[in-house]
C-alpha cells in the first residue's frame, strides 16, 4: 500500500544542495534507512543536485518514499544530452569536471533511470532501499508525483495504491480547492477506501462519498486494473483525468459531472482493454490536460516515475495541486 507525497527542492545554485540532502536524510531518518543506504542514498542525492546546477542551469529535486527506501528524481529544463551512453562512462563530463555524477549515482542505486531528449532536458531517477526480506513479484511498477500548489504547506490531493490478487487499485482524490481544508477532504477520503479493500470501484466511490459528508468535498476516482481478465475498470467523480496508454492508442476514461460529498451523484463503472505493454496515467486537474506520450520517443518504456515526472514537469497549471500516477506491468 503506498500513499507517498513528493517533496520539491528547488536547485538553481550550489547552496541549494545543500536542502537538498538534508531534506533527503529527513526522508531517510523517516522511513527507516540502514546506515548504509542512507550514505548512499545522501550521496545519490548531492550528485544529482550538483549536476542541475552544472549542467542544466538549475532544476528540481522530487523525493519520495518508496516500499524498503526511498526516490529522488532530479528534472530539469535545460540542453538534454547528445549521448546518455557516454554520459554515464566515468569520466565524461562537458563542463570540464570529473564527471564522475551520473557513473556514480547509477552504481550506488538500486534503481537507476534516465530520460533526456536534446534541447528538452533530462530526468534521472534512482531509488535506494535497505535490504529487504524477499518478497513477491509485483503485478504492476508505479510511479507518481504530488505536490502542493505553489505557496501552499499542505496537499489537496492524495492518492492511495492497493495491491490486488490480481492487480491493483489506485484511489486518486482533489480536494475542493487547496490548503488544510481540501487536504482534510481528500484524507478522508483516503481513509474510507483503506476500509473498504474489497469493494467494487462503484461501491468504493460511493464509500468514499459518503465519507465525505461532512467535509468540502472533493473530485475523486477509483480504478481497479485486472492484470489476469486484461481490463481497467474505472469510476470516477469530476476532473479526474486517466488514460490507458497502448503505442499510439490511447483510451480515455470518464467521469462523471459532480462533487463526492455533495448531493446525489451519478456513479458508473467503465471497462477498458488492458493489453501486454500498455500504461495507465491518472492525473488530478493540476497537470493540464492536452498532452501525448507520442510527443516523448522512448519515454513510455522507461519507469513510470520517469513518466510522470516528464508529465509534470512538462504539463503542470502551475495554480493548483498536482498528481500524477502512472502504472504498468513489469518489463520482463
Amino acid at each position: 500500500m503506498l500513499d507517498g507525497q513528493t517533496t520539491l527542492v528547488p536547485v538553481v545554485d550550489e547552496s541549494q544542495v545543500g536542502e537538498a540532502r538534508r531534506a533527503m536524510a529527513a526522508l531517510g531518518q523517516r522511513v527507516g534507512l540502514d546506515p548504509n543506504a542512507a550514505s548512499n542514498a545522501a550521496v545519490v542525492t548531492t550528485e544529482a543536485a550538483t549536476n542541475l546546477v552544472k549542467h542544466a542551469g538549475g532544476g528540481e529535486i522530487l523525493l519520495r518514499a518508496v516500499e524498503d527506501g526511498v526516490e529522488v528524481i532530479a528534472l530539469d529544463r535545460g540542453p538534454g544530452m547528445a549521448d546518455v551512453s557516454a554520459s554515464l562512462r566515468d569520466g565524461h563530463s562537458t563542463v570540464g569536471t570529473q564527471g564522475n555524477g551520473l557513473g556514480a549515482i547509477r552504481r550506488m542505486a538500486t534503481t537507476f533511470d534516465i530520460y533526456s531528449v536534446r534541447g528538452q532536458g533530462t530526468a534521472v531517477l534512482a531509488r535506494i532501499r535497505s535490504q529487504p526480506a524477499p518478497r513477491e513479484r509485483v503485478r504492476l511498477e508505479l510511479g507518481a508525483v504530488s505536490l502542493p500548489k505553489s505557496g501552499e504547506t499542505v496537499n489537496g490531493d492524495a492518492w492511495l495504491f492497493q495491491t490486488t490478487a490480481r492487480g491493483a487499485r489506485i484511489l486518486m482524490v482533489d480536494g475542493l480547492g487547496h490548503g488544510p481544508i481540501a487536504s482534510d477532504a481528500a484524507h478522508a477520503a483516503l481513509e474510507a477506501f483503506r476500509a473498504a479493500p474489497g469493494e467494487s470501484v462503484e461501491a468504493a466511490v460511493e464509500t468514499c462519498h459518503l465519507a465525505l459528508r461532512s467535509t468540502r468535498g472533493a473530485a475523486l476516482a477509483v480504478t481497479e486494473v485486472d492484470v489476469e481478465a486484461g481490463v481497467v475498470r474505472f469510476a470516477g467523480v469530476g476532473n479526474i483525468a486517466g488514460a490507458v496508454w497502448n503505442g499510439s492508442q490511447s483510451h480515455h476514461t470518464v467521469s462523471h459531472n459532480g462533487t463526492a460529498g455533495h448531493g446525489t451523484i451519478r456513479i458508473r463503472e467503465f471497462s477498458y482493454p488492458w493489453p501486454k505493454g500498455a500504461l495507465l496515467v491518472l492525473a488530478s486537474d493540476g497537470l493540464a490536460t492536452r498532452w501525448t506520450l507520442e510527443s516523448y520517443p522512448g519515454l513510455a518504456a522507461r519507469d513510470p516515475a520517469l513518466v510522470a515526472a516528464i508529465l509534470y514537469r512538462d504539463h503542470s497549471r502551475q495554480r493548483d495541486d498536482i498528481t500524477v500516477v502512472v502504472a504498468r506491468e513489469p518489463r520482463a
